[in-house]
């Protein structure tokens, strides 16, 4: 391996790794509370069962990853796109730190879980904005990847879009969505969403890596 390379894989392997980290978080926490029903069930609400806190700690660790993203992909990128990763990061750390209330609970929420759902739905919000926005500047830096960032940006935005329709069903005395009364989705939708999320920063740090390289490429 040259060391351009080397260089180039010591700055992507931190970001890839923290989001590594917290992707594996929440799988092992879904398996350790089966009592949750992982349709239904928002995944903030498992703060409460067992090994609560690999939660907050899965969200740090990508909201880590998101804020070495967002210095590092610099000012070619649209401004509106890297405010909105902005956005995103400081959700996603913000709802890390303020817990959501019991399952069950949401018709009258604690201050914690108005700040831990605010955060989180500005998260969700501006991660697909974030990615319609950067996603041609992104794929330029690294074509091979340009297929998978727009695959990954369009399932964002539509798992996003789904995701609100079901939270406003849920807020306002649902689930009334589904035939005979069938259970919201709301908590699949949710996941979707995060592996959407979670997916495109992973693809956006291998991008803003390999123009790092191509940059020492240049100079040598």
């Amino acid at each position: 391996m040259t060391a351009t390379n080397t260089a180039w894989v010591a700055g992507v392997r931190p970001p890839l790794a923290l989001i590594g980290i917290g992707a594996l978080a929440m799988v092992v926490l879904e398996a350790l509370n089966p009592e949750y029903d992982p349709v239904g069930e928002t995944i903030s609400r498992y703060v409460h069962g067992t090994a609560g806190w690999l939660l907050p700690a899965s969200l740090l660790a990508v909201g880590a990853a998101s804020a070495v993203l967002t210095v590092r992909i610099g000012t070619g990128a649209r401004r509106a796109g890297r405010a909105a990763l902005a956005v995103w990061t400081v959700g996603i750390l913000v709802a890390a730190l303020f817990p959501a209330d019991p399952p069950g609970e949401w018709g009258r929420p604690s201050p914690s879980e108005l700040v831990h759902g605010n955060a989180a739905f500005l998260a969700f919000a501006a991660l697909p904005t974030a990615a319609v926005l950067l996603r041609r500047a992104l794929a330029d830096r690294r074509p091979g990847l340009r297929t998978s960032l727009s695959v990954l940006t369009a399932a964002s935005v539509t798992a996003t879009a789904a995701l609100a329709v079901f939270l406003v069903d849920v807020m306002h005395g649902g689930p009334s969505l589904g035939a005979a009364g069938a259970p919201t989705l709301v908590g699949l939708v949710e996941r979707l969403v995060i592996a959407a999320d979670f997916g495109w920063i992973a693809l956006a740090a291998a991008a803003v890596g390999s123009r790092q390289k191509q940059g020492r490429e240049r100079r040598a």
